[in-house]
């Protein structure tokens, strides 16, 4: 079989590997336009931070892709002939295939503002960009942040590092407001304050205005504010990459459509990661994932199908997390903004504002768990979803809080405290705390 994978970040490299190991024959070639090898996409500030060097976001040696004979070339992909099975590079090469996987990952989102082609206005997806950011805000003062989401957050972290001025603008009423609620939102914001953050609530950005060497120097609010500026980072969300599948028979939507098997409508030709959108996702899930994870497994699961074994696809429960500042934060299952009809949620803060978790479980008999979020503690991953998956109850739950622990001296400070003040908001169904040997380390 000749393997060819357009897009070489986790998506394709897991593909890469996995058909690697269950046909070892197979000739793979991997064809990427940004990067001649694979890297974490998601350590990319802490490159701009000085954590980290760019050959530190390898997870990959330079002797790894021959000893598994895997061809890397760098280059664009510019047309897809799915008659002629071939792939046209803007070198000119054309690469046959017998089967082919589109991993092309998603672009910056950059609505249509005015002023979003100048010098020193960007999103932040992968090298190039990181490139650019180095070089346009060397020397800065002040930066402007567009949108109240993780690319958001991340960004204001990285300028900060650098002594750089930050305001963020921020459409909702709180910080991610599509995704969190509004008492998780707030242990956000007050991350922000403890930087020195300036942010923007309800606020929009209607034009970026620029100086006559055709630099950003200042942006305009919809509240007709002018916030002066020498860098405006644009973390209004990414869109998945078309390009190479529009100029083919390929059918798109908002993504590159695909069945259950990640399964294109042309043979052949597969699609998976951030560029893919499912014709009929699963019930409570979402038609495009665009979550490190979700594109490991889903590259995982295609190159069973590649080899012969039809594998549908199943993500299980719904898992992410993400860093603001000094707060982690996890999220299991269902937690949307407001509780959903037939759920009820029980919130915990610590007073000192740093640490919260809430649960979300089922109104009727039975009173299944269906989600957590927590800030400032770490739940063990497998131990979250186990409950979620056998819909265990919400007391049984809230009792064993010290089986997802990985943080043994907080939960001997707090488990109790959290126990108690779910049985004062739930008596119905209150829990006798349980700490069974082996839980504390």
């Amino acid at each position: 079989m000749r393997l060819l994978i357009i897009g070489n970040g986790i998506t394709g490299v897991t593909a890469a590997l996995t058909v690697r190991r269950l046909q070892p024959e197979a000739q793979i070639t991997l064809v990427s336009d940004e990067s001649e090898q694979h890297y974490s996409r998601t350590a990319l500030m802490y490159v701009y931070m000085g954590h980290m060097r760019q050959q530190d976001i390898r997870p990959y040696d330079d002797w790894f892709w021959p000893e598994n004979r895997l061809t890397l070339l760098h280059a664009t992909a510019t047309s897809l002939d799915t008659q002629a099975r071939q792939v046209t590079l803007s070198n000119g090469q054309q690469l046959p295939y017998d089967k082919l996987l589109l991993a092309t990952g998603s672009v910056s989102r950059l609505t249509g503002w005015p002023g979003r082609e100048l010098r020193g206005v960007q999103g932040l997806y992968g090298l190039p960009d990181l490139a650019r950011m180095e070089q346009d805000t060397h020397g800065i003062k002040q930066a402007v942040v567009v949108g109240g989401g993780l690319i958001g957050v991340e960004l204001a972290e990285m300028l900060h590092s650098r002594g750089i001025g930050v305001t963020v603008l921020v459409r909702d009423a709180h910080y991610w407001g599509s995704v969190l609620p509004a008492a998780e939102a707030r242990l956000v914001q007050q991350q922000f304050e403890h930087h020195g953050i300036t942010v923007r609530y309800l606020t929009e950005l209607a034009e970026i205005v620029g100086n006559a060497a055709g630099r950003v120097q200042a942006v305009r609010t919809t509240a007709g504010e002018e916030l002066a500026c020498q860098w405006v980072g644009l973390a209004t969300g990414v869109t998945p990459n078309l390009a190479l599948a529009q100029t083919s028979a390929v059918e798109t939507d908002r993504g590159i459509l695909v069945d259950e098997q990640l399964q294109t409508n042309v043979p052949d030709v597969y699609a998976a990661g951030d560029c893919a959108q499912f014709r009929q996702p699963g019930r409570g899930e979402v038609p495009i994932e665009q979550l490190w994870y979700t594109g490991r497994m889903q590259g995982e699961t295609v190159a069973h199908t590649l080899c012969g074994t039809p594998t549908a696809y199943r993500r299980g429960v719904w898992f992410n997390s993400a860093k603001f500042f000094h707060l982690e934060y996890q999220t299991y299952g269902r937690v949307p903004v407001q509780p959903e009809t037939g759920t009820d949620s029980f919130y915990w803060e610590h007073p000192g504002g740093r640490h919260a978790l809430r649960l979300n479980f089922n109104s009727a008999p039975g009173h299944a768990v269906t989600g957590f979020n927590a800030l400032g503690l770490r739940l063990r991953h497998a131990v979250c979803e186990q409950w979620i998956s056998n819909q265990t109850p919400v007391r049984e739950v809230v009792a064993t809080l010290g089986a997802a622990n990985f943080d043994p001296e907080f939960y001997r400070q707090h488990e109790a405290d959290i126990v108690r003040r779910f049985n004062q908001q739930f008596p119905q169904h209150a829990a006798v705390l349980q700490r069974r040997k082996g839980l504390w380390g």
